[in-house]
């Protein structure tokens, strides 16, 4: 996973004979799948979402400032290296690690501002 904690975050995987060129060729890989995450003032997410992916099922929800992240394993990395700080998510199905990173990614690429919805209800009405 690689993140700038401001809002971008990807995930990639890789194989290679040895770890160093397995590291590359996955950071490599996670920076063509970078998605902007929309983060409120307070730090969270702008309102609940779910993402799913093979069998897992991810649900986030946002929470007040100072909560911090309440998700397990990597869920809490996704979040962490998004720079979202305040939030709760629950991970449901499977326990594959590549799998709840790639559902958490299909959540947050699901968020919306509201700046984002008047745009496109503003395009529907052309």
């Amino acid at each position: 996973m690689i993140g700038d904690e401001n809002g971008q975050v990807g995930v990639g995987v890789a194989k290679a004979d040895d770890v160093v060129n397995a590291f590359k060729k996955a950071k490599t890989d996670a920076r063509k799948n970078l998605i902007q995450v929309p983060i409120t003032k307070a730090l969270s997410i702008p309102h609940n979402v779910t993402g799913n992916f093979g069998a897992c099922k991810i649900i986030m929800r946002p929470s007040i400032e100072g909560s911090g992240v309440i998700a397990g394993g990597a869920v809490r990395t996704v979040l962490e290296v998004a720079g979202i700080k305040n939030v709760i998510a629950k991970q449901l199905g499977s326990d594959n690690l590549l799998n709840n990173a790639r559902a958490s990614l299909c959540a947050l690429n699901n968020l919306t501002t509201k700046a984002q919805v008047s745009k496109k209800r503003d395009l529907n009405l052309v």
